[in-house]
């Protein structure tokens, strides 16, 4: 069974940028979809990016140019990469990961059967 972690979060200001890690064991993350959730304080859950396994990718309008989405196949690991950070980033960030799921499908998240446990991301002067 596919288990992720999620790494790499933390406090920092706005205009920083922050790498958040999605580290999957259990199995190889190659032929997954893989899709970062925020839960935002008082917004419901959105897909931010995420990742087909032929890296097709997707970002929501709000990070487009400044988020970048990347899989490293030998570290079994999805990355985040989160340029000039704004206030309005501040959430908990969640991976999640689904097998030849149709990218059609990447943020909507009752497709999805693995979940990380979540990290927060607190961007804040």
């Amino acid at each position: 069974q596919l288990q992720l972690v999620e790494s790499g979060g933390g406090l920092v200001q706005p205009g920083e940028s922050l790498t958040l890690s999605c580290t999957a064991s259990g199995s190889t993350l190659d032929d997954y979809t893989v899709v970062w959730f925020r839960e935002g304080p008082g917004k419901d859950r959105e897909g931010v990016s995420c990742i087909s396994s032929r890296d097709g990718t997707y970002y929501t309008d709000s990070v487009k140019g400044r988020f970048i989405i990347y899989r490293d196949n030998s570290k079994n690991t999805v990355y985040l990469q989160m340029n000039s950070l704004h206030t309005e980033d501040t959430a908990t960030y969640l991976c999640a990961a689904q097998y030849k799921l149709q990218f059609s499908y990447c943020v909507s998240p009752g497709y999805y059967d693995s979940w990380g446990q979540g990290i927060q991301v607190t961007v804040s002067s």
